[in-house]
């Protein structure tokens, strides 16, 4: 207040501009590093979505099974192709489906385990590197144990209570595909051979009504 000068109107105006001045400036700096603070706040908020997403995702894939063959099979496709070239054809048509089954079960949990081993906590990344170790040396696999880390760092991460301890959560396996896309195609299939079907009746409809009215005319 000694620095302020009201001796003339020259100086009050000039002390006004110079507090006007001091007070943008320290607003600005305040507006600036709050813009600062609330940018790298939504940037950890989305890497933290982005990360409770893929680890969600990873879960339902590797704990979405309680019944069932709870175990991962390392067996790759062309060993089963070249198992099956040396059995009998009928026996190898009807192992054809659980093998390509197998398969798309194992190819989705290479791919959890890679997404836990990016962005799991370390537990996990240890886990999942053990893992994925069994799966390459051809051994099968309980992603259980992996399962129950993830569970409670979801729940951990989202405030929910943790699971009570007196329950009796059965084992948990990889989620079991889906026959969607074949359900879809041979519904479509139907489709179009009703289709096919009823212009064909149709178009002989057609003609054995002209053959009859040829017919009248002769007459």
């Amino acid at each position: 207040m000694r620095s302020l000068d009201f001796s003339s109107w020259h100086n009050l105006i000039f002390t006004l501009i110079g507090l006007a001045l001091f007070a943008l400036i320290g607003v600005g700096i305040r507006l600036l590093a709050m813009f600062t603070i609330q940018q790298r706040r939504e940037r950890m908020n989305r890497q933290i979505n982005e990360r409770l997403r893929t680890l969600i995702a990873a879960y339902k894939v590797l704990g979405g099974s309680f019944t069932g063959d709870l175990m991962v099979d390392p067996t790759h496709l062309r060993n089963l192709r070249r198992a099956d070239s040396e059995q009998p054809v009928t026996e190898a048509a009807e192992e054809g489906s659980s093998s390509d089954r197998k398969r798309r079960i194992r190819d989705a949990v290479e791919a959890a385990l890679s997404d836990i081993i990016l962005l799991g906590t370390e537990e996990q990344v240890r886990l999942a590197e053990r893992a994925a170790r069994d799966l390459a040396s051809g051994q099968p696999v309980h992603t259980h144990e992996l399962v129950a880390s993830l569970r409670n760092f979801i729940r951990e991460a989202l405030d929910l209570d943790p699971v009570p301890a007196d329950l009796a959560i059965p084992m948990q396996g990889p989620a079991r595909p889906s026959n969607s896309n074949r359900g879809k195609g041979d519904r479509e299939g139907a489709k179009v051979g009703g289709r096919g079907g009823g212009m064909g009746m149709g178009a002989g409809g057609g003609l054995v009504s002209d053959d009859i009215t040829d017919q009248h005319k002769g007459i």
